[in-house]
């Protein structure tokens, strides 16, 4: 039934040759949400272009284009976009990486635009952990001058965290005094434990310090170890992305794993500063999403965007308030994302019906 939705939705948004609506058109934007496999979405709202770009790691199928690295699809009203282009391809010689372009993300800095994207390759190894074989792990960086590319590699393709760590999802964060510092998830295979760490960088975005703990994947209390094979539990840290509120509260969205898969959760600075310490509140969404970050629409209105469910995700949109202390979620925009079984508002109480409502 999915399938034969989505075949008439397409049919439906797609433009037919040589009508006068294609002659008029310089960009065609006729895929929906339900169209694209999206894992880790990352949205820039440009205000110069009133245009929306979403970021993803290429999947040639959507893309035709086969390199390993990110593409990007536009918008101009978060719902109907344009077939995406490659913007960053990683070099097939010369650098360490050979798998992964997870998770890539875009922020403007000092006139030039980064992106930051995760690598790896196991067959290069890092020390062994107990019972797990931890490898070779790290977020890259590219530079263009424009939003949509071309991106190139910097450092040569070098990872920004030390290479002797796991790490994936490094975001690029500036504090209240305007300096800029990475930030990044230490991963479970070498911790066990997953963290959420960070170091400060110069002013051309290299390290100068030392990484240094924010929290720890366990103390959220909604947060569960991962059973594997061998019978180890290890928790999970993805995704960190701050916000400050309307007040100057600095919040880090993060993701884990709860009792029902996959979190879209919250930490709070107890000093609104990136060395907190950090309080971790109720989690956003629930039902396996997450791995979501905030942008504001055009008109203002906070958004959210993240993928659900873990695997085969498809991008979700939730209208968002600033409550000062905290985010809330106000609705999910199911008018953008054409969900078909919304999941907020979330209770825990039946519905008047009797039939339970759903897990938010």
């Amino acid at each position: 039934m999915r399938t034969l939705i989505l075949s008439a939705m397409l049919a439906t948004a797609a433009i037919l040759p040589g009508s006068a609506q294609q002659a008029n058109a310089p960009v065609e934007a006729s895929l929906l949400l339900p169209q694209m496999q999206l894992h880790d979405p990352w949205i820039v709202a440009d205000e110069a272009t009133k245009t929306y770009y979403l970021f993803n790691r290429n999947e040639t199928a959507m893309s035709d284009d086969p390199r390993l690295g990110t593409m990007v699809y536009t918008s101009k009203d978060l719902k109907h976009w344009t077939k995406p282009k490659v913007v960053f391809a990683l070099p097939t010689s010369g650098v360490w990486a050979k798998a992964g372009s997870w998770a890539p993300e875009v922020h403007q800095w000092k006139g030039k635009w980064y992106l930051f994207t995760t690598f790896h390759d196991e067959a290069a190894k890092l020390p062994v952990q107990g019972n797990r074989k931890p490898y070779r792990r790290g977020t890259v960086m590219a530079v263009a001058d424009r939003v949509d590319g071309p991106y190139t590699l910097v450092d040569k393709g070098e990872p920004v965290a030390p290479k002797e760590l796991m790490t994936l999802d490094g975001t690029l964060y500036v504090d209240r005094q305007g300096k800029p510092w990475y930030v990044y998830a230490h991963e479970w295979l070498q911790t066990t434990v997953g963290t959420i760490a960070a170091f400060p960088l110069t002013e051309d975005l290299k390290r100068a310090g030392e990484p240094r703990t924010l929290f720890k994947a366990d103390e959220a209390s909604w947060a569960r170890g991962q059973l594997q094979p061998d019978g180890d539990r290890v928790w999970v840290t993805d995704g960190p992305e701050f916000f400050r509120t309307k007040t100057g509260t600095l919040l880090m969205l993060w993701s884990s794993y709860g009792e029902r898969g996959y979190v879209q959760s919250i930490a709070r600075s107890k000093n609104d500063e990136i060395d907190g310490p950090w309080e971790q509140l109720d989690p956003l969404v629930r039902r396996d999403s997450g791995h979501g970050m905030l942008f504001r629409r055009f008109d203002g209105q906070l958004m959210m965007v993240l993928h659900r469910p873990f695997t085969y995700a498809l991008g979700k949109l939730y209208e968002m308030r600033d409550d000062g202390d905290e985010v809330t979620v106000v609705r999910e925009a199911t008018e953008l994302d054409l969900e078909a079984y919304p999941t907020h508002p979330c209770s825990t109480k039946e519905s008047p019906t009797g039939n339970p409502l759903p897990e938010c």
